[in-house]
C-alpha cells in the first residue's frame, strides 16, 4: 500500500492520466484538509475511492505522548512504523505558534552541544512523517494559529533533501497547509553542496549553525567542519541566492569557555563580512551527561553588544520548554530515549 501522504501535487494528478484534476482534488483533502481516510472524500465518486482503496492508504505515525512545559511549550512524540520516536515541539509566541519538526530519526553528525546526537543516526524520514507532524497538530488543536514551521528537530535537513524538499513543496501549497515560503525555516550545520539548491528550489528561509569563527574550535564542537571547512562554508553562503529584502540567519550556540568571548564575537563579525546575515545567539542548553556548560549571563550580555555595534542584526534566543528537553539541541526521542511508558493525554496537553 502506499501512503499517499508521501505523494505531492504532480505525482497525485499522474495517478489520472485522463482527468488531471481528479489527482489536485485527491491533494487537497490529503493536505489541505487533512482528512484521515479515503472515506471522507466525497467530492471523489465512490467507485473511484474504491478503487485507489485498494492501492493507496492514509498513514499518520501514532502520536504516543505529550509533554507542556510551564512557559506553554510541548514537545510531541510520535511512533513510526518500525518503532523509532521522533519529536516535534510547539511553542507558543504572542500571537500564534511555532513548530519545530524533525526530519531524520537521529542525526549523524555529532554535534558536542546537541543530545540528538547521543542517539546515533537511524534513518532519513520519508515525506509523509514530516509533513504528518504538521497536519497532525493542525488537525489536534485547530483553534491554534500555527504560523511558523522550522526544520530544526531532530537530524540534518540537508542529508534528507529530497524528501524535505517535497514537504516544504507540500506544506506551501495553496491547496494544502498553505504556509507562507518567509514562514518555513531550514536550519543546516552547513552541508555546503546542499545550500544553494534548497535556496532556489524552496525559496524557504534558510539558517546555518555556526558556533565559532575559529576553524578548529568549529571542528571541536561540529565534526561536519573537517569535510566542509569554515571559510568553504562562507564561500559557499555568498553564492546563495535570496530574495528580496531576506538575510541568511547565523545561529551561534554560546558554549563557557569554547566560544564566548569577546574576542570571539570580533573574529564573528570580520568572518561574516559580505553576508547578508542576521545573528541568532543561543545560550547552550544543558542536557543529562553532556560535559560542556552554559555561558554566564555576563558573557552572553558582553558578546550581544559586540555585535549591536556591527552591522549584523542580533538576538539572544529565549529558550522555550527547557525544563521537559525541549529547547534547542535537546531532543533525544521522548519516552524512547527515557525508557519510559509513553501517554497521551485525552484531548491534547490542556484538558
Amino acid at each position: 500500500m502506499i501512503n499517499l501522504l508521501d505523494l505531492d501535487r504532480q505525482q497525485m494528478r499522474d495517478l489520472f492520466t485522463d482527468s488531471p484534476y481528479r489527482g489536485s482534488q485527491l491533494f487537497a483533502w490529503v493536505f489541505g484538509k487533512a482528512v484521515p481516510g479515503l472515506d471522507a472524500m466525497t467530492s471523489l465518486p465512490k467507485s473511484l475511492r474504491a478503487e485507489l482503496s485498494r492501492g493507496y492508504t492514509i498513514s499518520y505515525p501514532e502520536h504516543v505522548e505529550v509533554q507542556a512545559s510551564s512557559d506553554g511549550t510541548e514537545k510531541h512524540a510520535w511512533r513510526l512504523h518500525d518503532g523509532l520516536i521522533i519529536e516535534s515541539v510547539l511553542m507558543p509566541e504572542k500571537s500564534h505558534w511555532s513548530l519545530c519538526i524533525s526530519s531524520q530519526a537521529g542525526c549523524a553528525m555529532g554535534c558536542a552541544f546537541c543530545y540528538t546526537a547521543t542517539m546515533g543516526f537511524h534513518r532519513n524520514l520519508e515525506t509523509s512523517e514530516i509533513v504528518s507532524q504538521v497536519l497532525s497538530l493542525l488537525r489536534l488543536y485547530p483553534d491554534r494559529k500555527i504560523r511558523n514551521v522550522v526544520f530544526m528537530g531532530m537530524g540534518e535537513p540537508l542529508l534528507n533533501y529530497g524528501n524535505v524538499v517535497k514537504a516544504i513543496r507540500i506544506l506551501t501549497d495553496p491547496d494544502g497547509p498553505h504556509f507562507s515560503k518567509r514562514r518555513i525555516t531550514v536550519s543546516t550545520c552547513g552541508i555546503v553542496p546542499a545550500l544553494e539548491g534548497i535556496c532556489r528550489e524552496t525559496e524557504a528561509a534558510l539558517a546555518v549553525s555556526l558556533n565559532s569563527p575559529v576553524n578548529a574550535v568549529r571542528e571541536r564542537l561540529m565534526p561536519v567542519t573537517r569535510k566542509y571547512p569554515l571559510p568553504e562554508l562562507l564561500d559557499a553562503l555568498k553564492s546563495c541566492r535570496l530574495p528580496n529584502r531576506r538575510r541568511i540567519t547565523v545561529e551561534y550556540v554560546l558554549v563557557r569557555g569554547i566560544n564566548d568571548s569577546v574576542r570571539d564575537a570580533r573574529e564573528l563579525v570580520r568572518i561574516l563580512h559580505g553576508l547578508k546575515v542576521k545573528v541568532n545567539l543561543i545560550p547552550f542548553n544543558p542536557w543529562p551527561g553532556c560535559p560542556l556548560e552554559a555561558p554566564d549571563p555576563e558573557a552572553v550580555s558582553s558578546f550581544e553588544e559586540v555585535l549591536k555595534d556591527s552591522p549584523y542584526a542580533v538576538m539572544v534566543r529565549k529558550e522555550k520548554g527547557r525544563d521537559i528537553l525541549a529547547a534547542c539541541g535537546q531532543l533525544a526521542g521522548g519516552a524512547q530515549a527515557r525508557g519510559e511508558k509513553a501517554r497521551v493525554p485525552h484531548g491534547g496537553a490542556h484538558d
